[in-house]
């Protein structure tokens, strides 16, 4: 499989017999949904609702990474709040086929909140804190945290180091950056000590 393509080989025979070895029924139906980093599809199932399937991208994240998002997802629905967890198939979560890694969930609609809606807020402002209380319980231990020097430091070095940006522009870039980087060690000074606690990230509006 390229490294350049990674989904080269994730055909639709590829999809449907990876749902099929995690103990399913496929009928054949497939359709994509919107993903921006993995591949997600809709999966018909004989004489069962659909499932929705995630395909990981290869090379992303660690098994063990992986296995800690769907434990929080579970957390997060055995204590009532609407998340939706994967499905527990042949006792496991993370499934591979044919060199990828994947996981079903079951299908749930859904829609886009009302945002200028006074009430509709405050119900996501309950709804994020219950997400936040559960997530403060205990802490991520595979999974990165969110800080200065993986999201800040270390990408700056690897474009500078890895010769990505243009040799006119690198001095300029490199002093916008440290510009940029002070002002987020000021902010996080400011704040003084920061808890750090797990989330679910996809909640992007």
């Amino acid at each position: 499989m390229k490294t350049d393509a990674p989904y080269a080989g994730l055909t639709p025979d590829v999809i449907l017999n990876a749902i099929d070895s995690a103990g399913f029924r496929t009928d054949g139906r497939l359709a994509a949904l919107n993903s921006y980093e993995n591949r997600v599809y809709q999966v018909g199932l004989e004489d069962a609702a659909p499932v929705i399937a995630k395909f990981y991208r290869p090379a992303r994240w660690t098994d063990a990474q992986i296995l800690e998002e769907h434990a929080f997802s579970i957390e997060l629905a055995q204590r009532e709040i609407p998340a939706v967890a994967p499905l527990v198939a042949r006792n496991e979560t993370l499934h591979t086929f044919g060199g990828f890694r994947f996981t079903l969930y079951p299908r749930r609609g859904g829609r886009a909140p009302e945002l200028d809606n006074a009430d509709t807020l405050e119900w996501l402002g309950r709804f994020i804190g219950r997400i936040h209380a559960v997530g403060a319980i205990g802490p991520f231990i595979e999974r990165p945290a969110i800080d200065i020097e993986t999201f800040g430091e270390e990408p700056g070095r690897y474009l500078i180091e890895g010769g990505w940006i243009p040799d006119d522009l690198r001095d300029a870039y490199a002093s916008v950056l440290d510009q940029a980087l002070c002002g987020v060690h000021d902010c996080f000074d400011r704040a003084g000590t920061v808890r750090c606690l797990r989330l679910h990230g996809d909640c992007h509006p």
